[in-house]
């Protein structure tokens, strides 16, 4: 090795031990000032909610107020690009669904990258869907459904909450299970998409489970399937679209929690701590108990749990969104 190689190979383990301490240093006081928690769609909306729900009991155990903030657009690209480039500190943190994982097939100019861009801090919650038709369907149950959709699958319609929308993409992943296109009808968020499922103007949606469950229970929709693997307690007498003949059919609309690049591993403990702690607050269980949605095992609330997903989540759906030939600018 020559001088010159040496001297560099010194001042890279100087640099790198100078990073760690100083790492080390952040993480003892952190945090020590409020953090955001970026929302990459509109107040009220179910991830806003979800974020807002356990913001507080995170601040608790940090000692610190969690300050939650909406950055709409784009899908939730531009929230993911601005956490993206911000300081790797801990005091900028993005909750974001199963967007994350669809966005790379979706978006043709990507201004991130998943799987490079950010510290994963852990999965928070999971929604589970459900596939509906309007109240007056002729099928009264899946079987019926299959044997209706195959012989009228040019009259039947099925609705979305738009491009990329997790209505949207339950709806494909279902049109490739049945191996038939069906018409498809895009609205501008699922409230539409949902009134109209109501009024009888369209006969199919896939919806979550915090906007179905009271519909279901009420008979003002007919309903035909779970898109979990174990039924629900909430439904506990529809069966599953795995049970009936759609192995290994799964569509939950997962959320996780996310720091940009390079934040230091004992920030990125302390934060995930915090979440975890959170998750298993009474009243956060029993507000995502009425919601119908489920706090994920505690070996997926962790950085490695959410990665393996994330990446099993793009695997699963780039094809699908490719085979559907969908893209947005």
């Amino acid at each position: 090795m020559t001088p010159h190689n040496k001297t560099l190979k010194t001042l890279k383990t100087v640099l790198l031990a100078c990073a760690l301490a100083c790492g080390a240093v952040q993480a003892q006081t952190y945090p020590d000032k409020p953090i955001t928690l970026v929302v990459p769609f509109a107040a009220g909306g179910p991830t806003d909610v979800v974020a807002r729900m356990i913001a507080i009991p995170m601040g608790k155990s940090l000692g610190q107020t969690v300050l939650v903030e909406n950055t709409v657009g784009a899908g939730g690209t531009i929230a993911a690009s601005r956490v993206a480039r911000s300081a790797p500190n801990g005091y900028t943190l993005f909750i974001h669904h199963m967007g994350m994982a669809t966005a790379p097939a979706l978006y043709k100019k990507l201004p991130f990258d998943p799987l490079k861009d950010f510290e994963y801090i852990g999965q928070v919650v999971d929604v589970p869907m459900t596939m509906l038709a309007r109240k007056d369907f002729p099928a009264n149950n899946f079987a019926e459904l299959q044997s209706y959709i195959k012989a009228n699958k040019d009259k039947v319609s099925l609705a979305n909450a738009g491009l990329g929308a997790v209505s949207h993409l339950c709806g494909l992943l279902f049109m490739s299970a049945l191996e038939t296109d069906l018409t498809t009808v895009p609205y501008k968020g699922t409230g539409p998409a949902m009134n109209d499922l109501l009024g009888g103007q369209v006969d199919l949606l896939c919806d979550q489970t915090t906007q179905t469950v009271p519909l279901i229970k009420e008979a003002r929709v007919k309903v035909y399937g779970v898109t979990t693997l174990k039924r629900l307690s909430a439904l506990p007498n529809v069966p599953t679209l795995d049970e009936q003949g759609l192995k290994g059919f799964e569509v939950k609309v997962w959320h996780g929690m996310y720091a940009a690049k390079d934040t230091p591993a004992a920030i990125i403990d302390k934060i995930n701590a915090a979440l975890r702690v959170a998750l298993q607050d009474p009243m956060v269980k029993q507000r995502l108990a009425d919601l119908s949605s489920d706090v994920p095992p505690m070996d997926k609330v962790t950085p490695a749990g959410l990665r393996t997903h994330l990446e099993a989540e793009i695997k699963k759906w780039s094809p699908v969104i490719r085979k559907a030939g969908i893209y947005a600018d």
